[in-house]
């Protein structure tokens, strides 16, 4: 069977059994290609050894000298790969005897400032007394990703039947089939919910609760660029993704001093320790209790 017959399967598998999402299948089927691109002509999928993968590996690394995360991603995605294949075709995993040490770089996540998120918040509508001034959904999404920290993908999976009749609460489906709620407690915010949920109920079935300009569901790709045109709008100079907003809402309320265990089931992260990495804002919050306590200060006094 060809390389892309069976990268079709792959990608069918991880689609419908194990549920990732559209942006998880899309890095997928492009580590896939690159190391297809990479091999030699006509290399079949039984030729590939133990020996072959360190090759592309070395490859990687000091050839192209691409980043550690991209790396273990791609190696990560290999061995899902070849994984399936002796699962479901009875083929030799290379993997089966390769023992590879793979560095693990632990990035701190980019989140907004306070002031920079307070002017995209004006930007995106949340703090108009008239709201009216613009199209019901015009900032809603951002403003909802800053108070919740959805991901954009489950942003855009959300469904009119999946919020409360008083906006108070959203159900969530998560990466890997795992769905959560989250909590709004922003009145104004749940305010400008339940009226997009009147109006989408009114005009169509139940059905997306952020739609396109075309009135199909809103995409993450579509959503990025609307979201750099509001931060420009808001002054911000550096670039700002999707994924910021919800590092955003993470440092936000860890600098509030919620639990962190609260912060991990808001998020949806399985384990704890994906959510530990943003405990280092702590230190910011730690700088500004000891600038008000000034002890030196008070003892001089």
């Amino acid at each position: 069977m060809s390389w892309q017959a069976l990268r079709k399967r792959f990608l069918s598998h991880c689609s419908v059994e194990r549920q990732l999402s559209e942006n998880s299948l899309q890095a997928y089927a492009y580590d896939l290609n690159d190391f297809v691109r990479w091999l030699p002509a006509r290399t079949a999928v039984t030729d590939v050894t133990s020996g072959i993968l360190k090759l592309y590996l070395e490859n990687m690394r000091s050839e192209r000298v691409q980043s550690a995360a991209t790396v273990r991603r791609r190696i990560s995605c290999l061995r899902a790969f070849f994984r399936f294949l002796a699962e479901e075709e009875g083929l030799t995993n290379p993997f089966t005897d390769l023992r590879l040490k793979l560095p693990r770089r632990r990035r701190l996540p980019r989140a907004l400032s306070r002031e920079e998120t307070t002017a995209l918040l004006s930007v995106a509508g949340l703090k108009w007394e008239t709201p009216r001034r613009r199209a019901a959904t015009t900032g809603l999404e951002v403003s909802l990703m800053i108070a919740t920290g959805i991901r954009v993908g489950e942003l855009c999976k959300l469904e009119i039947n999946d919020v409360s009749p008083d906006g108070t609460k959203l159900r969530i489906r998560g990466k890997g089939s795992r769905d959560r709620v989250v909590y709004v407690a922003h009145t104004r915010l749940r305010t400008r919910i339940v009226n997009l949920v009147t109006l989408r109920s009114r005009s169509s079935e139940p059905g997306p609760l952020f739609l396109n300009r075309r009135g199909q569901r809103l995409r993450p790709h579509t959503f990025r660029p609307k979201l750099r045109a509001f931060a420009e709008q808001a002054g911000v100079k550096r670039v700002v993704t999707p994924h910021m907003l919800r590092h955003t809402a993470a440092t936000l309320l860890i600098e509030s001093g919620v639990d962190i265990r609260m912060v991990q089931r808001l998020l949806g992260h399985s384990s704890i320790a994906t959510t530990e990495i943003y405990t280092h804002v702590s230190d910011e919050a730690l700088r500004r209790t000891l600038e008000r306590a000034n002890v030196i200060g008070a003892l001089a006094a």
